[in-house]
């Protein structure tokens, strides 16, 4: 894979697509983020309180992952999602597949991880589309919540991400599908 070009100064990095940490194949990050898997007890009690508050929510334990590649990246995209600016996402439907991991669905939800591993919010998702990389636009880059919010931060950072993290041989191209995805806080419990 080529490398990626320098990042602006005030870029957060290749940023935010989910890496599931327990469960196969991650999908848009190098491998799990830090060392070990979240410990499984600390889920199920983040679960298990989440549910608590909300019992119409899943009595299984959804999978838990958290966005980036990097420790860093997780917890800023993270901030961005809790202060409610991070909205949507997007993945490589190419690191989808070369993970064997199902696409998001309408109406799931995830655990997001911090970048040491602890759970700290449940995610919704309230729309996927897959849209070739050229044609994402500018609501979606916005919603993303990232750099300066606009489609050409968003297209230089991803581009970015994806040439240095896929998991697919491919890497990035002008017209790769693009996995958007748009998200809903449902709980960010202050302590589990």
């Amino acid at each position: 894979m080529s490398a990626a070009p320098p990042e602006p100064p005030d870029a957060l990095g290749p940023l935010d697509a989910p890496g599931p940490l327990d469960a196969p194949g991650p999908l848009d990050a190098p491998g799990p983020m830090m060392t070990g898997s979240p410990d499984p007890a600390r889920l199920d009690a983040f679960w298990a309180a989440v549910r608590a508050d909300q019992p119409d929510l899943p009595v299984e334990r959804p999978e838990a992952w958290a966005f980036g590649a990097t420790p860093a990246q997780a917890d800023e995209l993270l901030a961005l999602v809790l202060e409610g600016t991070k909205t949507a996402t997007a993945s490589s439907l190419w690191d989808y597949e070369a993970a064997g991991d199902p696409l998001p669905q309408v109406g799931e939800v995830a655990i997001v991880l911090d970048g040491s591993g602890r759970p700290r919010a449940v995610l919704e998702t309230t729309d996927v589309q897959v849209v070739p990389f050229d044609q994402v636009g500018p609501a979606h880059a916005h919603a993303e919540g990232e750099g300066d919010r606009s489609l050409e931060y968003w297209r230089r950072v991803h581009e970015a991400f994806w040439r240095t993290h896929s998991e697919d041989p491919r890497g990035f191209a002008p017209d790769m599908p693009v996995v958007c995805e748009r998200i809903r806080v449902v709980a960010a419990p202050a302590t589990v």
